[in-house]
């Protein structure tokens, strides 16, 4: 989910319960099949084999499960037939949502998403009615508890080909191209930097700042989405207050 800091999203992930840890397994499990079938199971030459199985480690997924992941993704074992597909639409107080689809059936998730943006106050919009708003970019996050030193994280990840990095509270975000994110991993690696999460993802290019009604309608909508079973990933420019 894009819209606060990544770092917010990372622990509200963290501290998830059962039920929607159980979903984050079930799609990063669909996500690591889908980049096995199509690029095949060595991630060294595939990325989105490669930033699936990173996913997977950051959220502590059984290796059985990835295991049999890989070979849904082979054609080994029945599943797997999934199409891709890119759902865009608007949010309360005209707000930017970008979707990641993973499904088996069409018509059922078009319905359920429809039905989730009209429930609070958005609505489902044509193919690429929002997209323009959003950038490519690969993100990283390092936990200040992990490493702290501002100064050196910078140099490290600039000289690596970074473009930005901006201190939280408890964490630093570095935004990249997509195509510096092996320069970068590698580089922190070398100093032996653990990252939070590592991903390429949809970044806004501005945000929107909501509050009041607008911004529990928006959580509401962001939640139920992420709580769908065929829904990857939620993009979106909104921004609201930590008190809200």
């Amino acid at each position: 989910m894009s819209g606060h800091s990544k770092w917010a999203n990372i622990k509200r992930k963290k501290g998830a319960n059962d039920a929607i840890r159980g979903k984050i397994t079930t799609k990063i499990g669909r996500e690591i099949t889908i980049a096995v079938r199509m690029g095949g199971a060595d991630p060294t030459g595939n990325m989105r084999l490669k930033l699936a199985l990173s996913k997977a480690k950051s959220n502590n997924i059984p290796k059985d499960n990835i295991k049999r992941a890989i070979e849904k993704g082979l054609g080994n074992t029945e599943g797997g037939n999934y199409e891709e597909l890119t759902y865009e639409g608007y949010g309360p107080a005209g707000t930017a949502v970008m979707l990641d689809i993973l499904t088996d059936n069409r018509n059922r998730t078009a319905a359920d998403v429809r039905h989730l943006f009209s429930k609070h106050g958005g609505n489902l919009g044509q193919d690429g009615c929002v997209s323009w708003m959003f950038q490519k970019k690969a993100v990283f996050v390092v936990d200040k508890e992990v490493f702290d030193d501002e100064d050196a994280l910078m140099e490290i990840v600039l000289d690596a080909g970074a473009d930005d990095m901006k201190s939280e509270d408890e964490a630093f975000e570095i935004t990249a191209e997509p195509d510096a994110y092996d320069a970068i991993e590698q580089a922190l690696g070398e100093k032996g930097i653990e990252t939070a999460s590592a991903e390429i993802t949809m970044v806004p290019e501005n945000y929107v700042h909501i509050s009041g009604k607008d911004a529990e309608k928006m959580q509401n909508l962001i939640d139920e989405l992420e709580e769908n079973d065929d829904i990857q990933n939620v993009y979106s420019n909104y921004e609201m207050d930590d008190e809200e």
